[in-house]
């Protein structure tokens, strides 16, 4: 006879079971069913133990709490995003210490500018985010500043009509390179977007009719010059709704079939079945983002051309910042979630923008292991959305944003992007000087901000 393992439980217990009758019963019986299942088939087997562990945690274990594990490139951190990593540490599936960037800020779940490894079976789908695949491209062309009126600001006006920017705009019809493209890339499974709110139309056709769209928040295209007056296109988007849709679907499927006692509920991580119908919709969702990039470049390319003249792409950049993939380190197989992080091993090139105004570095990966081959993915907020529009004022946004083509119509729109509002980029690549190494210095004279 043995002891219930329950927290303050004093009975014993006989044979094969885990828990007392008491106890017992406060168990979802899906999970009762699945290990009595798994003692009369697979008994000792590593999914049989993980049933055993996940039914005693519903009803509570003495045992010690699992210490946190992250290791920190942040000089400017707020209190709450630094237990808000340690939480994330200790989360379950969480597979070695949690790496947090020096652009790391509070999010939801999981702190932005955070990497996280979770073990090979298992994601935490709001780790990933609810704009999977977001990230950011550039290209550098052949043209110098000498190629350039004194006036862009016509530039901004031509952007805002070839490129759809806010919440939920898109592209009216859909284009046939985006019909195309899903043709050549179907949705894993479209069966997982019935039921829901009712929609105007089908989440798949909105999806193709985003393809080539910006967004609104932090996303953007710019025109900039670097150290050498060469001119370079960037831009920041993702997977605009259906990526959100997606992600949305999942978090709500973890929350839902979580068996697991966290400290926050936005920590339920993704098993078994639910696992392997995440895995190719994320993915796909990713190459929906890449795509969706690739599509703006196009046009801001086009439209640039128009303005000045016809020239070359000397060089092109895509990579995500908010994504997972499935890699090694430190000898084990994890999937390695990137929330607000790009990778940056040895060979890798990325892109770090700054706040609104501020200067974009174009960087080469160094391969810190205990980064897990990461660096930061931008700025970083140091004040929430709600909190910026409160601090700032137009004016001050004006002031900071003069010389520079942008959407000043929109100014009051924008003042949660106010710089302000971000943590200076220069520490943050101080900060990072062993992650990455940079090879440009890009500075905006053109903004065109979602709003």
């Amino acid at each position: 006879m043995k002891k219930c393992p329950a927290r303050d439980c004093a009975e014993t217990i006989e044979g094969p079971n885990i828990l007392c009758n008491t106890h017992w019963r406060e168990v979802p019986s899906p999970l009762r069913r699945e290990v009595q299942r798994l003692i009369r088939e697979h008994p000792g087997s590593p999914e049989h133990e993980k049933a055993v562990e996940a039914a005693i945690k519903i009803v509570g274990r003495d045992e010690p709490k699992r210490s946190s594990d992250v290791k920190n490139w942040a000089s400017i951190l707020d209190e709450g995003a630094r237990l808000q990593a340690e939480k994330l540490s200790r989360a379950s599936g969480v597979a070695g210490h949690v790496a947090l960037m020096p652009d790391a800020h509070v999010g939801i779940g999981a702190t932005v500018g955070s990497v996280i490894p979770t073990f090979e079976d298992t994601i935490i789908p709001a780790a990933v985010g609810v704009d999977i695949g977001c990230g950011m491209m550039a290209v550098r062309t052949d043209l110098t500043k000498g190629d350039l009126p004194s006036d862009m600001q016509p530039l901004v006006h031509q952007l805002t009509r070839s490129i759809p920017a806010g919440v939920g705009k898109n592209q009216g019809a859909i284009d046939r390179k985006a019909a195309k493209w899903f043709d050549e890339h179907p949705i894993p499974d479209e069966s997982v977007f019935e039921g829901g709110r009712h929609r105007r139309e089908p989440m798949t056709v909105t999806a193709r009719r985003q393809l080539g769209t910006l967004g609104s928040g932090n996303h953007f295209v710019e025109v900039c010059l670097d150290e050498a007056d060469s001119v370079w296109i960037v831009l920041h988007s993702g997977s605009r709704g259906i990526g959100n849709r997606i992600a949305q679907i999942f978090i709500d499927r973890a929350k839902a079939e979580n068996v697991e006692r966290l400290e926050d509920s936005d920590l339920a991580r993704l098993t078994g079945e639910a696992f392997h119908a995440y895995v190719p919709m994320m993915e796909w969702a990713q190459r929906y983002a890449y795509t969706n990039r690739e599509f703006m470049m196009d046009a801001a390319a086009d439209d640039l051309e128009r303005f000045v003249r016809a020239f070359d792409v000397l060089d092109r950049i895509n990579c995500h910042h908010n994504f997972a993939a499935l890699e090694e380190h430190f000898g084990q197989r994890v999937w390695l979630t990137r929330k607000g992080a790009i990778k940056a091993d040895v060979g890798d090139r990325g892109i770090i923008p700054g706040s609104m105004g501020a200067a974009t570095y174009i960087v080469d990966g160094k391969g810190n292991a205990d980064s897990y081959n990461s660096s930061a993915h931008g700025a970083g907020r140091m004040y929430s959305r709600s909190k910026a529009r409160r601090e700032f004022t137009t004016d001050s946004l004006s002031s900071m944003m003069e010389g520079k083509a942008w959407n000043k119509d929109n100014a009051k729109a924008l003042l949660d992007e106010h710089p302000d509002a971000y943590k200076p980029i220069e520490q943050v690549m101080e900060d990072q000087k062993d992650l990455v190494t940079p090879t440009h210095v890009l500075r905006q004279i053109v903004n065109y901000k979602g709003a």
